[in-house]
């Protein structure tokens, strides 16, 4: 796993943050060390995976990166006859998602997809969705209309699993959880000049929401069961059932 050190040295300008080639590289050791309880998320995912994959339906991982929930997804579940569907934005990212899973010996199919969420998403046969970290990243003038086209796309009691950072409902929270997460980064080995470098670079490319907004987009989508399984400050996780 190479380590993040993207931003360790000063930069004169800050380009706008991507999923290309440098952050690709890097980016397990990236989320490893700025998601917190990165791997406990992981292991919740997959396990609640188990209740919804039925046999011979597909799984989509849309924003599959490197491949990593790819890859936990199928331990978990085992040989349902399932196809696990990667779809991911980035050729650098889905390069580096073929070559960690030519180390796993899949149960079940697999397909990888380029496609933009901002342009829209086609699913089918669908029982089960994830979203680690990928939703904050679609512009907010389309997350509407690709949540309701996830909704629409899932089999009845089919699921949506949503992970998102989120602004804190209030401003005195949200300054609160941000500074204890940038205290969780320094303790993962990240300088100040780190943080503050890559918050410059995804100041206009992640577009969080609050919590309350998330559950209010999930609803008007049309999902009956909505609930929160995960939350850490300024990070959460929500289940979603149609």
């Amino acid at each position: 796993m190479s380590k993040d050190d993207i931003y360790r040295q000063s930069k004169s300008f800050i380009d706008d943050f991507d999923f290309g080639e440098n952050v690709a590289t890097v980016f397990d050791d990236m989320l490893e060390r700025s998601v917190p309880f990165y791997r406990e998320l992981q292991r919740m995912i997959a396990e609640m995976a188990v209740d919804f994959a039925a046999p011979d339906t597909r799984i989509y991982d849309f924003g599959c990166s490197t491949g990593t929930t790819l890859i936990g997804l199928d331990r978990a579940i085992g040989p349902r006859r399932l196809t696990l569907v990667g779809v991911d934005n980035s050729e650098e990212m889905l390069a580096k998602c073929r070559a960690k899973m030519a180390g796993h010996a899949f149960s079940n199919a697999v397909e990888l997809v380029r496609a933009d969420l901002n342009q829209g998403i086609a699913m089918d046969d669908a029982t089960l969705a994830v979203m680690i970290l990928t939703l904050q990243f679609v512009r907010p003038l389309y997350r509407d209309r690709l949540v309701k086209t996830i909704h629409e796309g899932l089999e009845q009691n089919g699921a949506l699993i949503l992970v998102e950072k989120v602004l804190g409902e209030s401003s005195l929270f949200n300054r609160s959880f941000i500074h204890y997460y940038y205290e969780f980064k320094k303790r993962n080995g990240y300088t100040e000049l780190e943080i503050a470098q890559k918050r410059e670079a995804l100041e206009n490319v992640l577009v969080p929401y609050k919590l309350a907004e998330n559950l209010e987009m999930l609803r008007v989508a049309g999902f009956r069961y909505i609930d929160v399984f995960f939350k850490w400050y300024n990070f959460v996780g929500i289940v979603a059932v149609k």
